[in-house]
């Protein structure tokens, strides 16, 4: 199999855009995560030569116009991932779960079917597996308590994505006041 490889710039920082021969997205990944792409490339794919590229034009189009706003210009972009059979079906739910909205690791383990509260940690670790970033939307899954917990691209991307998507409000800035002397 052969992958090609694009770096891409995008307001969080250049990611590592992979598709096939037949343009279809098998990671999405920022650029300065880029041991774990390589080492996600080889979990799923084994020892795959990558070669650089130009990327797509309609997806380089697609992340341009979702980053300007247009929340739903990634969704009919099309991804391919190996993985467990669960991996695969976390992924294909958390492509279902529109821009604009949350859920929680326990409504999604339900929504897959699993009846044990537990199945959540198996649901966080599915998604923490996710190779293919923003098209494959892990950042839409907080704890259900409103917690942000963890992101494979850091927390702070997460939360700049679910502002940039309406989905959490922004913070408010910090006020800075003026120290006087004496008090």
């Amino acid at each position: 199999m052969h992958l090609f490889s694009t770096r891409l710039p995008s307001p969080l920082g250049d990611m590592h855009l992979v598709t096939d021969a037949q343009r279809i997205v098998r990671a999405l990944d920022f650029a300065d995560h880029a041991a774990r792409l390589r080492r996600g490339l080889r979990e799923h794919y084994g020892d795959v030569d990558t070669l650089e590229g130009p990327a797509p034009a309609e997806i380089a189009e697609a992340l341009r116009r979702y980053f300007a706003g247009e929340l739903d210009a990634l969704e009919a972009l099309p991804t391919a991932t190996a993985g467990s059979e669960l991996q695969r079906r976390v992924w294909a739910a958390l492509r279902r779960i529109p821009a604009g909205t949350t859920t929680s690791y326990g409504t999604l383990a339900r929504q897959l079917g699993f009846d044990d509260p537990r199945a959540a940690i198996d649901v966080g670790a599915a998604i923490g597996a996710n190779p293919i970033a923003l098209l494959v939307p892990c950042h839409r899954v907080i704890a259900g308590n409103g917690d942000l917990k963890g992101y494979a691209w850091g927390v702070h991307r997460k939360r700049w994505l679910l502002e940039h998507e309406k989905a959490l409000a922004p913070r408010p800035a910090v006020a800075r006041t003026a120290t006087l002397p004496g008090f």
